[in-house]
């Protein structure tokens, strides 16, 4: 994936999963952006971790801003952010192959011209796009989907199969995801992330994870449903163990 740069922008290191956008704005308004939106899968060999992630170049202050270190947020920020959600649903033949159902949403995109997001093809199938609202044009391209005019409160909702399950025996799993960030230059911005993760059956427990549960980092789990809040700034990876209940 390559970034189309605007003044003072730098050249993104390579990356497996990710949306850039790039607009035709303003001098002030030049936006040049990556975006960590995407699972990171584990199933058959570990991925290097700029798996996916976001840069935004701004008119921000970049004198106080956050360096990369991951900050949880105990409040939300009172403007509107970038929210990505995934729901991921597993089924019987995850625990044996690694392919879930995945269904994705990201609201308060930036306002640019152009945009793209791009999974690791190896890891994804069946992509279609479900639903947009305020972008011009949303197309599916191979393992990317191929954004056009993307204006304010714009939201898209993404469907497919990614291979996110990790087998370590018979009674247990794990799923890691990450890293997640909102960056601009050398600064990271605040984001949301949730995950609802939908188990095979409701005889799989939530065992623990990284990072551990905090303000700003919330995991709760009813029956066969986990679900993950994340409130922060810098970067964010998570690794999620799920055991079976014992009779």
């Amino acid at each position: 994936m390559r970034e189309k740069s605007g003044k003072n922008s730098r050249k993104p290191e390579a990356c497996e999963n990710s949306l850039a956008a790039a607009a035709s704005l303003p001098a002030y308004q030049i936006m040049t952006a990556l975006i960590v939106v995407v699972l990171m899968p584990v199933v058959v060999a570990e991925t290097r971790d700029d798996d996916d992630w976001l840069a935004a170049e701004s008119d921000a202050d970049t004198s106080q801003v956050n360096d990369g270190q991951l900050d949880f947020l105990a409040r939300p920020p009172r403007e509107n952010v970038h929210h990505h959600h995934n729901r991921i649903t597993l089924s019987a033949s995850s625990l044996v192959d690694g392919w879930a159902g995945l269904y994705q949403c990201h609201e308060n995109l930036d306002e640019v011209s152009s945009a793209e997001i791009v999974f690791n093809h190896d890891r994804v199938r069946k992509l279609q796009v479900i639903s947009h609202t305020n972008i011009g044009k949303a197309t599916v391209e191979g393992a990317s989907v191929q954004l056009a005019n993307i204006e304010r409160q714009a939201r898209l909702c993404l469907q497919a199969e990614s291979r996110v399950v990790h087998v370590t025996d018979a009674d247990s799993f794990r799923i890691r995801n990450g890293p997640y960030m909102r960056r601009f230059l050398d600064g990271y911005y605040p984001m949301h992330v949730s995950i609802e993760v939908r188990l095979p059956s409701a005889g799989w427990l939530y065992a623990g994870g990284t990072p551990p549960m905090q303000p700003g980092f919330r995991v709760k789990q009813s029956g066969a449903t986990v679900e993950i809040d994340a409130w922060f700034e810098g970067e964010l990876r998570t690794d999620l163990q799920f055991v079976r209940l014992k009779r």
